[in-house]
């Protein structure tokens, strides 16, 4: 199981991220990724999923189109851990095709 991150530690991953930020209403993070079509959109959703894979940790997610909605957190923590960083920071990197 892993362990809840304090609030502050939170805090401070955000502050080194691009784009995450606090879900209302729950200890979660969240990020929209817009692409030019579904394709790519489809294609990052497939990165991420590889990822997700390796890491034993998956996202919650929608996709419409060429937008996709990503939501992280540890549900056996009940809130935010390092592995929703390391989900999150292997996303943007798959957005940035890197992943």
């Amino acid at each position: 199981m892993s362990e809840k991150l304090p609030s502050e530690t939170v805090s401070e991953h955000l502050d080194r991220m691009s784009g995450w930020r606090k879900t209302p209403g729950r200890d979660a993070i969240r990020k929209n990724f817009q692409f030019k079509d579904f394709s790519e959109a489809f294609g990052f959703m497939t990165r991420v999923a590889l990822a997700a894979e390796r890491l034993n940790h998956h996202p919650e997610w929608s996709n419409i189109y060429s937008r996709v909605e990503v939501v992280l957190s540890t549900h056996d923590a009940d809130g935010l851990t390092e592995k929703d960083f390391a989900l999150a920071l292997a996303a943007d990197q798959a957005a940035q095709g890197t992943g």
